[in-house]
């Protein structure tokens, strides 16, 4: 007798049956284990829209399977539509799964020191293999994602979905928003360069006004010599001390790599869950007052998940990733890379990112505690509880008056403070340093740095006679010079009103000053209103090698 015998089912099978025949079987119970319920041959008659055979095996995976249970069974014909929903929630995560994939390649050709980081990104841009396309891919997904969720979230208010059932639907919907700012804003800084720095430095340096209360305070006084030293520790943990050093940047790399994507697919996951318990919402018009009747589908109301919504959402995939891949090959969109960081250069008119602009506008309302703290903390607040608070049973228009016009100025107010955190609002600069840095700007090349080496001709050149340059570069050059001082001619004192600089002339005097590396000089002379003569001039030194128009 055998003390051991081994056993091989799938060699039995092949006996039995014969190998194609059995290996076919194999696979397609693998598949149907893996699907939860699905067989080849289901899979097949969805992709094609076969009619369901009977009993239905495509609802198994929503019974039986673990992703499926996050999705509905069916839907009502009235929400399968493009409108009202435009696939708002849908594409939210798409983008977060976009995000990840893409995040992930960088990830690999990255690591978070001040050291490295922005070598690193140059290496991603022109060496290693489509590090240009997905980099951009991953700044365009980044951008799309805040706009998808603001207005998935703007859907929302205005439909009156956040009211109950639905008011913790709502309140995990308020967690991912802040999730996603918060997400790309961190992923701001690791490039490493001028703009990434003073960028996130604008948004870290509210948390150094975090309030000491009292008795802390006095604490902080005798004891540490630091009255508000709950925001200066604040400040010290966001940044790794009081400037942005490499445990500043290593905190916030982990935070967007790590903690936010891990927060946000918890709570995507408890958002979707809420949306399958408590159905799609209908339009408005398409309930009675008071009811919700988005769990009781007629039979002859409903669209299955498989196949009709299931083809739908793979057909999305490809439309929305070749409209990604078209905006950053033919579409011209670009993830621009600036010069390296310095802490020690502050660039004229650095502003936070779009989305946190309406932030940096009522900063420039005065207090910083309030307005960089508190009052986004009330806001943030009044949409966590929105659904609580707002009880109104009816979620159609016409009943909503003052709740849509509450929205309306809202959103009013959101755009004017969005135009106040511009530079073009309330923000005032000598008129001599703003010539010059439209020319030379501190954020990105310019069109100084960006003309080619050898069209800078050795010469003295004044900025009104830009027709008679010996080049077309230079031309342009000198011109866009012209024209900046004619704009800064034309600016007045805000107390006396007179013009600053009425006879402003500009002198740009190209020499070589080593082999291979020119000194540029531009310098603006003008008169004071006190009669004095006043100038300005700044140097720059371009290398033949620059490259910085490629």
């Amino acid at each position: 007798m055998a003390l051991f015998k081994l056993h091989v089912p799938i060699l039995d099978d092949i006996k039995a049956k014969g190998l194609k025949p059995a290996l076919l079987a194999k696979v397609d119970d693998a598949v149907t284990r893996f699907t939860a319920g699905l067989s080849i041959g289901d899979i097949r008659g969805v992709l094609r829209g076969d009619p369901a055979p009977r009993p239905n095996p495509r609802v198994k995976p929503h019974a039986d399977g673990f992703w499926f249970h996050m999705r509905p069974t069916y839907y009502h014909n009235l929400v399968t539509p493009l409108y009202p929903e435009f696939r708002l929630g849908w594409l939210s995560l798409y983008f977060m799964v976009f995000e990840t994939l893409t995040g992930i390649f960088l990830m690999i050709f990255y690591t978070p020191s001040p050291l490295v980081a922005f070598e690193n990104m140059l290496n991603i841009l022109s060496n290693v293999p489509l590090g240009l396309f997905m980099r951009d891919l991953h700044k365009f997904g980044a951008e799309m994602m805040v706009a998808v969720v603001s207005l998935h979230m703007l859907r929302t208010v205005l439909t009156g979905n956040y009211k109950k059932p639905r008011q913790f639907t709502w309140f995990t919907g308020v967690v991912l928003l802040l999730v996603t700012l918060i997400l790309s804003f961190s992923g701001y800084l690791l490039p490493w360069d001028q703009l990434s720095l003073w960028a996130v430095t604008i948004g870290a340096s509210m948390v150094e006004a975090v309030p000491t209360p009292w008795p802390l305070n006095i604490f902080g006084e005798q004891v540490l010599g630091d009255p508000s030293f709950v925001g200066t520790w604040i400040n010290n943990i966001a940044r790794g001390g009081p400037q942005f050093n490499a445990d500043g940047l290593l905190r916030w790399y982990l935070l967007h790599i790590l903690a936010l994507p891990l927060i946000g697919f918890v709570f995507i996951g408890v958002h979707y869950y809420k949306v399958v318990i408590h159905g799609h919402s209908l339009p408005p018009e398409a309930e009675k007052v008071g009811e919700d009747t988005a769990k009781r589908v007629p039979m002859d109301q409903r669209t299955y998940f498989m196949p009709d919504i299931i083809t739908r959402e793979l057909f999305y995939v490809a439309l929305v990733t070749f409209v990604c891949v078209f905006a950053v090959t033919l579409g011209g969109f670009h993830a621009s890379l600036e010069p390296h960081a310095d802490p020690l250069v502050t660039p004229l008119h650095t502003t936070a990112p779009w989305y946190f602009l309406w932030v940096q506008g009522m900063l420039k309302l005065g207090d910083k505690v309030f307005w960089g703290l508190i009052a986004p903390g009330i806001i943030f607040s009044l949409l966590f509880v929105l659904g609580y608070i707002e009880v109104g049973p009816s979620r159609r228009y016409a009943d909503r008056r003052i709740g849509l016009s509450v929205c309306m100025v809202a959103l009013v107010a959101l755009s004017v403070t969005t135009f106040m955190g511009t530079p073009w609002y309330a923000v005032s600069s000598s008129p001599d340093q703003e010539v010059v840095a439209a020319l030379v700007p501190q954020t990105h090349p310019g069109l100084l740095r960006e003309t080619p080496f050898e069209k800078l001709i050795v010469d003295d050149y004044n900025a009104a006679d830009w027709q008679s340059a010996p080049n077309p570069e230079m031309k342009a050059l000198l011109r866009e010079y012209e024209d900046e001082l004619e704009i800064a001619r034309q600016k007045r004192d805000a107390i006396t009103g007179k013009p600053i600089m009425p006879d402003a002339e500009g002198l740009m005097i190209v020499e070589d000053w080593q082999a291979g590396l020119k000194k540029i000089t531009l310098r603006i002379n003008w008169t004071k209103s006190d009669g004095t003569p006043g100038t300005f001039s700044q140097d720059v030194y371009l290398h033949k090698d620059s490259n910085y128009g490629e």
